[in-house]
């Protein structure tokens, strides 16, 4: 967008900017607009049961383009498929698709030493490859701080794009998913732009475009390494034509900061991404903002984060916080308090093994073992959520068939 445009809109719908401990970024007026929109017919039934309006939203929204076209509440597989196979793999990728994931999150983004982007849950891979199996590379273990905490491991900022791709995807929680171990050595580690190329196959072969969903990870520790994620993000997007308001890829991150840089680099959707109540953003804690997750849903809090982004992707936990038993308690006011600034939310994460769910949608101890996830879905799409993270695609889309009715 050009800066006469920008101008332009900021002079038509107004500007905000943000809390003074924040850099002081400017609302677009393409922003607050694409933010308003997002709901679509939704934000017109906020009234209405969240069957009701779920059902409305998605007819509603079958001819739309860009996010708008996306259904409600849409299957976001998380990191792929990632309850059946090693996440954030092809296999796992390819497998949410199959399974009719709406959404594929493919890219937990952390750069490697000459700078590329990979995909990876965490910077550390000691929990995700078999890089403890390479000799080669036993003196590369290390211990580092990371947002705060002490992390011993290997990093993917110490090895060369070339050196990572020696290695080989693992299961990151055997305990709960032992059948998994079963694909580990099977897939390498994606690239960023292999995976836009992916999308791109992906979109071809199956007749109907593949979205997907990467995350920024501990971007205030990889720019003070002098390895910002933002700026190599959005000139990915750009090489390959996705940095538009209605390109098939949302952008997040848990530091609002990167989703206001990003805001400033391209035009894709956004989306912040909220941990417990009581925790605060690396990026306010470096820099001294005194402010939580709490301060931030507040009404307040969401108006200032829709000046810069379209959604909130909250722990689940915040949509319906938990009894001190682990079962639900009565749904919190944020679904409605976010809707009415204008954004939409897609909370984290589904799964369906037992020590996952809410107490009450739990059946006996087995770590490994399924409980009751079609009611906890139900639960949570009753709330009028716009879709869910989810480690079980499959399991989400009959939950949402059943919902919709």
């Amino acid at each position: 967008m050009s800066e006469e445009d920008r101008r332009r809109q900021e002079a038509a719908m107004g500007t905000e900017r943000t809390n003074e401990t924040q850099p002081q970024t400017q609302v677009t007026g393409r922003r607050a607009l694409l933010g308003a929109a997002m709901l679509g017919a939704s934000g017109a039934v906020l009234g209405l049961s969240g069957t009701a309006r779920a059902a409305e939203a998605t007819a509603a929204k079958r001819t739309a383009r860009g996010l708008k076209g996306l259904p409600v509440p849409a299957i976001v597989g998380h990191r792929g498929a990632s309850g059946y196979r090693p996440e954030h793999t092809f296999g796992s990728y390819e497998l949410a698709l199959d399974l009719g994931a709406d959404i594929v999150e493919a890219g937990d983004l952390c750069p490697t030493k000459d700078g590329h982007l990979v995909c990876r849950h965490e910077p550390e891979i000691g929990t995700t490859t078999d890089v403890a199996d390479h000799p080669e590379f036993a003196g590369r273990k290390t211990t580092k701080v990371l947002d705060g905490v002490p992390t011993t491991g290997w990093f993917t900022e110490d090895f060369t794009l070339a050196e990572l791709k020696t290695l080989r995807a693992i299961e990151r929680i055997p305990d709960n998913r032992p059948h998994n171990k079963l694909y580990n050595g099977r897939w390498e580690i994606p690239t960023f732009e292999e995976v836009l190329k992916w999308q791109d196959e992906q979109t071809r072969k199956r007749g109907k475009q593949v979205w997907i969903y990467p995350e920024t990870k501990h971007p205030t520790y990889f720019r003070e390494l002098g390895l910002a994620l933002e700026e190599r993000v959005a000139k990915l997007l750009r090489k390959h034509g996705k940095d538009t308001r209605n390109s098939p890829v949302i952008l997040q991150s848990f530091e609002p900061t990167s989703i206001q840089r990003l805001n400033q680099l391209v035009d894709n959707p956004l989306v912040v991404l909220l941990s417990t109540a009581d925790s605060r953003p690396f990026d306010f804690v470096a820099a001294g903002d005194p402010r939580t997750v709490a301060d931030l849903i507040t009404p307040k809090g969401l108006r200032e984060i829709a000046g810069y982004a379209q959604g909130i992707g909250p722990t689940l936990d915040l949509v319906i916080p938990k009894k001190a038993d682990g079962s639900l308690a009565e749904p919190s006011t944020l679904v409605s308090d976010a809707h009415r600034v204008g954004l939409i939310l897609h909370p984290y994460t589904m799964r369906n093994e037992n020590p996952f769910l809410p107490t009450e949608f739990r059946k006996g101890g087995a770590a490994d073992g399924y409980g009751d996830p079609f009611g906890a879905f139900k639960a949570y799409f009753a709330t009028g959520i716009d879709g869910v993270f989810t480690d079980n695609a499959d399991t989400g889309v009959l939950a949402r068939a059943d919902f919709l009715g």
